[in-house]
């Protein structure tokens, strides 16, 4: 594996997945072998092969290496809420060592790998441990994607500078309008772009779930693999 990224998000239901996905397109449009994982998914339904989530799916759709679905997502949870929780009502226990020992089964298969997390940044694993303990047992930076709706601009320098904190490092992030009614988007992207110390890697309009393609040409993947 050449490079590795960890894709967290401002909250939940802020288009990870599609960001996730549109990144695997560019890198895939540079000719990059590139490989996808979501480590926990909660809000999966029942299939023929096992309990499955839609954006691990999705995931596996834009990869061009071949993983079973088992390897992106060992740990599929069937009810749509708190990971942790969802956790509990099963009566399983997960930890990072755990999902570490997954992701090392899988990552020199891929020059480059996505790992996309749940929810937001600080969404508990268990007692002690949550999604902003898995980029650093990876070994992976962080792309952050903004959803830039009312309220962003606090959650998002609030998320940066917990992932700073945490000592975990910020390769980038993605402005993602979500709500294309917003007032003043761009003057809210400026204010993000002035205070966060690491590089925008593109602003995604209002966008259908399936604009994959499109979405990936307005991503700047250069800086990680060179032009």
């Amino acid at each position: 594996m050449k490079k590795g990224f960890f894709i967290a998000g401002t909250d939940t239901g802020i288009g990870k997945t599609f960001v996730s996905c549109a990144l695997l397109q560019a890198l895939a449009d540079k000719g990059e072998r590139i490989g996808a994982m979501k480590p926990i998914a909660a809000g999966c339904e029942k299939t023929p092969d096992g309990w499955q989530n839609d954006d691990a799916l999705q995931l596996m759709q834009h990869t061009n290496i071949e993983l079973s679905y088992q390897l992106v997502n060992p740990v599929a949870l069937p009810p749509p809420i708190a990971p942790h929780i969802a956790i509990e009502e099963a009566g399983e226990s997960v930890t990072i060592a755990q999902l570490t020992k997954h992701f090392e089964q899988i990552k020199d298969r891929a020059d480059y790998f996505i790992v996309e997390g749940a929810g937001g940044w600080l969404v508990p694993l268990n007692e002690s441990e949550s999604m902003a303990d898995i980029p650093k047992a990876f070994g992976l930076d962080v792309i952050l994607v903004v959803g830039i709706r009312l309220g962003c601009i606090n959650h998002a320098l609030l998320t940066v500078d917990a992932i700073q904190q945490s000592g975990n490092q910020l390769a980038g992030w993605v402005a993602n309008i979500i709500d294309p009614d917003m007032l003043m988007t761009d003057e809210n992207i400026l204010a993000l772009k002035n205070r966060i110390r690491a590089p925008l890697l593109g602003t995604l309009p209002h966008m259908d779930i399936n604009e994959i393609e499109p979405a990936s040409q307005k991503l700047d993947v250069d800086f990680f693999v060179g032009a």
